[in-house]
């Protein structure tokens, strides 16, 4: 199945594209990031943490990247495999320790855990969803940084039937 695509590229060699952005940041918490043709977004940090609360915080932005790059290589992955399905709700969370960011050597800066559950809507089995979902999880560029990283990671897939009627 993965062949298929596959066969398009010479995969004995790196394939490699670029992406770029420009971020900003004027001395304070929130960075303005210009995606170019794909518009403009902001990271902050909530007021509470010295911030002005005008956009998720990096870390949850990392956590919402995780959810799309799972999303996209679902996508792909079941359209390799003849994987029929309605859509992805993800729900995710992470936990991390401050006292690494705030200078505690030893504590890891980043995250400690993070906990995805993804509920597929399909007709598909249980089986080809683990299918998919193995595939997808040996994909996904983002999922691999995160457990490459150490980060005690969790996801949970749950197959959902599309509702009759």
């Amino acid at each position: 199945m993965a062949t298929e695509v596959a066969s398009s590229f010479d995969t004995t060699k790196p394939i490699v594209r670029r992406k770029q952005l420009v971020a900003t940041n004027h001395a304070g918490m929130m960075t303005e990031i210009d995606f170019g043709e794909y518009g403009y977004f902001a990271t902050d940090e909530p007021e509470a943490h010295g911030g002005t609360g005008e956009g998720p915080s990096p870390l949850q932005t990392v956590l919402g990247a995780l959810c799309g790059c799972e999303a996209v290589t679902f996508n792909r992955t079941a359209a390799e495999y003849d994987f029929s399905y309605d859509g992805i709700v993800f729900e995710a969370e992470f936990t991390i320790d401050i006292r690494g960011r705030l200078g505690v050597r030893g504590v890891r800066p980043h995250f400690q855990t993070i906990r995805v559950e993804a509920t597929v809507t399909t007709s598909e089995t249980e089986e080809r969803l683990r299918e998919v979902v193995s595939e997808t999880e040996t994909r996904c560029p983002v999922f691999n940084l995160v457990t490459d990283a150490g980060v005690k990671t969790e996801m949970r897939w749950i197959r959902k039937p599309p509702e009759s009627g």
